[in-house]
């Protein structure tokens, strides 16, 4: 098995790991909010039914980001991984309506809460397993260059502190009996979870759109491409980057010698691409060869 086969196969696992933390804190959630009646914890069963809709999306965006390049898509289907975090982005708007309104009928109409300490238990709970599986998704989400763990580890995170807003907020209303604080509480997480929708939806279309490769990435690149001019008597020209995903494209122009054979010219850049690919993998390399002399006219 290659070893992009093995991310593969790891990145899956730890979606499934995500698909299992929704459907168990929906489970404790949900509880917590029928044995109170509490709007704020169902605001809060609502943000994980979101979490579970977005872990199953993206592994299926994983799966085909993991095909091949085909007729109909020379590059790869890395982007397929961005599609994913939209959404995921859409969901979370979806889940805010639903909070919100459901939050100003509660508002117009307060209920006392019961069972209020049950409730926070079930909530901590629910909160400390989305701690550490959002932790978990974000530390590989960095390591295997995956968007949509990465989406789906900052969705988490973001629940987590959503979950210890309604527990401080539920913990009020027992304290002081003013049950007008529930549905305040719920709409404050789904302006909340509006703002978090705005932001991955931001930052999924500005990958769509063949956004660069990030700086420390091109860093690495520009260190490769230094050694090589200096070892080789080349010049690099034309830089460019896309991140597609988990794939890195790079296109760039070696200006060489007029006098060297075109065989020389191009075992030359086939070295290039080698050596880019070692220092940053996944990557697929363009380098487009022209004489010194002509490039200087």
């Amino acid at each position: 098995m290659t070893n992009h086969a093995k991310e593969q196969k790891i990145i899956e696992r730890f979606l499934l790991l995500s698909i299992a933390a929704a459907i168990l804190t929906i489970a404790l959630k949900s509880g917590a909010a029928i044995l109170t009646g509490s709007v704020g914890f169902l605001s809060d069963a609502l943000e994980s039914g979101v979490n579970l809709i977005a872990a199953v999306v993206a592994l299926i965006a994983i799966r085909i980001a993991a095909k091949p390049a085909d007729a109909n898509h020379n590059f790869g289907h890395g982007k397929s991984e961005y599609v994913s975090a939209l959404v995921e982005g859409a969901m979370i708007f979806v889940a805010a309506a639903l909070i919100i309104y459901t939050a100003i009928g509660r508002l117009l109409d307060p209920t006392p809460l019961e069972q209020v300490g049950v409730g926070l238990f079930l909530s901590i709970v629910a909160t400390l397993i989305n701690l550490g599986v959002g932790l978990a998704l974000l530390r590989a989400g960095k390591h295997y260059r995956s968007a949509a763990l990465n989406a789906d580890g900052h969705h988490l995170l973001t629940d987590v502190w959503t979950t210890v807003g309604v527990v401080a907020g539920i913990a009020a209303v027992a304290l002081t009996g003013w049950v007008w604080l529930d549905p305040v509480i719920a709409l404050l997480v789904g302006v909340n979870i509006l703002w978090m929708g705005y932001k991955l939806l931001k930052s999924s279309l500005s990958n769509l759109i063949s956004e660069a490769l990030p700086p420390e990435d091109v860093d690495v690149l520009k260190h490769v491409l230094a050694k090589f001019e200096a070892q080789h008597g080349v010049g690099i020209e034309d830089l460019r980057t896309v991140a597609s995903g988990r794939q890195r494209l790079v296109y760039l122009t070696m200006t060489v010698p007029g006098d060297w054979t075109v065989e020389y010219a191009h075992e030359l850049a086939d070295a290039l691409e080698a050596a880019i690919l070692d220092a940053l993998p996944n990557s697929e390399s363009m380098v487009h060869t022209e004489p010194r002399t002509l490039a200087t006219t």
